[in-house]
């Protein structure tokens, strides 16, 4: 594949609004690409850039004859999974839930976000 077909595939981007020493900013990742990054002072600067980043990234990989990984499959995920626990931490959710006002689904989804 060449460098404009890779970067035409969905890749998954993640953009956290970030508050540190060094200010507040708009850090940006590509999941597929470890180590593929970049930054913004805005939303829409953080992604311009971390499209150049993967430009750079990709490049490289495919200059030196490296694999590209491609997007994961996200059909393949319902968002559905089962997990067992213990009572303890069952009844400390539920608890935590109620307290919140929202279901144990909801509370679950939120806390597994973090």
């Amino acid at each position: 594949m060449t460098l404009q077909e890779y970067m035409e595939l969905p890749y998954n981007i993640v953009i956290r609004h970030t508050k540190d020493d060094s200010g507040e900013y708009y850090f940006a990742t590509v999941q597929e690409l470890d180590g593929c990054m970049s930054d913004g002072a805005t939303l829409e600067e953080a992604h311009t850039n971390i499209r150049e980043a993967m430009e750079g990234w990709i490049e490289t990989k495919l200059e030196a004859g490296f694999p590209v990984p491609e997007p994961l499959d996200t059909d393949k995920y319902s968002g559905k999974f089962v997990v067992r626990l213990p009572k303890t931490l069952h009844r400390r959710l539920a608890v935590e839930a109620e307290k919140e006002g929202v279901s144990l689904n909801q509370y679950t989804l939120y806390k597994l976000s973090m």
